[in-house]
């Protein structure tokens, strides 16, 4: 035993002093590294010509480029396709074509001080400078190539020539390894057989059966693992619409409304991409223009028989739709015949002029102070017949109060006697007074909600205002509706509006407005 371990010290010192001495000189396989290094040498050298012969072709193209007399020559620029340069290649191309196109000039008896044939004259200098400079930089390149493939070819060979004599040390570690491991191995036996006669007992255990591994992996479960992502795929989408669904608190859907209240929905009124107000009119064939047809037809079940009728529209506050509304139910009812006027009440924001694109002039305002006559302020609505409107005048500091005046009675008795229909867009009942106090005067009031824009909380106003009767005859009409994935419903013959939009011809489509992107690529198209 003292013997091996000392001949195990000695083994591991020659084997560690051969390992060194081999990464020093670099040593793996003697014999293939003398291929190698010739193999090195031979490839080097072929590298070398290949370089030179591409070098000579560069200095071919630039001498025949530097040579004046080829400056407008027939003869076109030989073909630098063994330097494989793109860019070269590029270049001689274009430089050839250029050279013929300037042929063809002459040849078609354009004179050389034709400007056409001078800019082709600059243009060919100018590429055959391109040629120049990207030659020289080729030249450099191959230079520098050639240059290292010439120290490598000078390393293979030195070590070429020194291989022998580092041949010569590294195979006598190897001798003196041999011979101590031979020595080495001879002892590991006698210890083997020694302790083999020494064992005298026989073993008082025996191997009952082998122990083998399960071919199923116990884990990760697989069908565990798939339902749990089933269960995270279907739980996380109905956790998020979930959580959505309960944060919304606007009004998403009609259902929205009916759960709320029991106030009759007279219409649903589309989003509108048209960039003016007023879109119903003797040729408007669009799906909003219809859905305002359809409202004019449901209201002869609110006001019934009457063939006078005041309709007065609000909602619970700005920025719903009410001046839209009113000017298109009114150009409908026109369109029917009806002798309508539009009143401007919403004295504190008016919108119906601005919307026609008609002027301001004196209005409702200078009526109730007394300053104007009710016949002056009637105006007709440019290529509308039967549609007419009445301003607002100047806004006046005390509105609210304004329409409490005597003169109101008037105007709507003066109005009634002369129009057949008489709307009136006024103020958010959810705001401000002014509905409440112009109700008396209406025969029924339509209610605007809008969709994504009126919170949910509104309608319990509505509600309200029509189990009271605080506002005659209250019916509700939906603005801005847009088909959205999961309401479905505004598809399911609502007033038509859905998924049958603009099918057999029925409507005249509206697109929306380009986004920038779409702007983008349809000006790339045309260019």
């Amino acid at each position: 035993n003292e013997r091996v371990a000392k001949l195990g010290k000695e083994l591991d010192s020659l084997i560690d002093a051969r390992n060194n001495y081999a990464i020093r000189n670099n040593i793996i396989d003697v014999e293939g590294q003398s291929g190698a290094y010739l193999e090195n040498i031979t490839a080097t050298d072929k590298l070398i010509n290949e370089q030179q012969l591409q070098l000579n072709v560069a200095d071919m193209v630039k001498d025949y480029l530097s040579d004046k007399q080829n400056e407008f020559s027939k003869v076109v620029v030989p073909s630098p396709l063994s330097l494989a340069d793109a860019t070269l290649g590029a270049l001689v191309e274009g430089y050839n074509t250029l050279q013929m196109e300037r042929r063809s000039l002459l040849d078609a008896n354009v004179p050389a001080e034709n400007p056409a044939v001078k800019e082709k004259n600059e243009q060919i200098e100018k590429v055959r400078l391109s040629i120049l400079e990207n030659l020289k930089n080729i030249r450099s390149s191959i230079n520098l190539s050639v240059s290292r493939l010439k120290s490598q070819s000078s390393t293979s060979e030195g070590q070429l020539k020194n291989l022998p004599v580092v041949t010569k040390v590294f195979n006598e570690y190897t001798r003196q390894i041999e011979t101590k491991l031979a020595l080495y191995k001879l002892l590991q036996e006698e210890g083997e057989r020694t302790a083999i006669s020494r064992s005298a007992n026989i073993a008082n255990s025996k191997i009952i059966d082998r122990a083998s591994a399960s071919g199923t992996p116990v884990k990760p479960n697989r069908r565990t693992i798939q339902i749990l992502a089933i269960l995270l795929g279907l739980g996380i989408p109905a956790l998020f619409i979930f959580i959505k669904e309960v944060l919304n608190d606007k009004i998403s859907t009609r259902f929205d409304i009916e759960k709320i209240t029991s106030a009759p929905i007279l219409g649903e009124v589309g989003h509108s991409y048209a960039d003016k107000t007023l879109i119903v009119n003797k040729t408007s064939r669009s799906m909003v223009a219809e859905q305002f047809r359809i409202i004019r037809s449901n209201l002869q079940y609110i006001v019934g028989k009457s063939e006078k009728n005041v309709l007065l529209v609000t909602s619970s506050f700005s920025g719903e739709g009410k001046s839209f509304v009113s000017t298109n139910v009114g150009a409908a009812l026109a369109l029917a015949g009806k002798k309508t006027v539009l009143l401007e009440f919403d004295i504190r924001k008016p919108k119906i002029l601005s919307g026609l694109a008609m002027e301001k002039a004196p209005g409702i305002s200078n009526f109730l102070v007394g300053k104007a006559n009710i016949q002056d302020l009637v105006r007709p609505v440019p290529d509308q017949p039967n549609l007419f409107v009445i301003g607002c005048g100047p806004i006046p500091p005390n509105p609210s109060e304004l329409l409490l005046d005597e003169k109101v009675d008037e105007m709507f008795k003066w109005l009634k006697e002369n129009f057949d229909v008489v709307i009136i867009d006024t103020a958010p009942v959810g705001m401000v007074s002014d509905a409440m106090t112009l109700g008396k005067y209406a025969d029924c009031t339509l209610y605007l909600v809008r969709q994504g824009h009126t919170f949910k909380k509104q309608i319990a106003l509505i509600d309200e205002l029509y189990r009271e009767n605080k506002l005659p005859k209250v019916s509700i009409i939906i603005n801005d509706v847009k088909i959205k994935p999961g309401y479905g419903y505004y598809g399911s013959g609502r007033y038509g509006y859905g998924y049958g939009y603009g099918v057999g011809g029925y409507y005249e489509e509206e697109h929306p407005p380009k986004t920038f992107l779409e702007k983008v690529v349809s000006f790339r198209k045309k260019s």
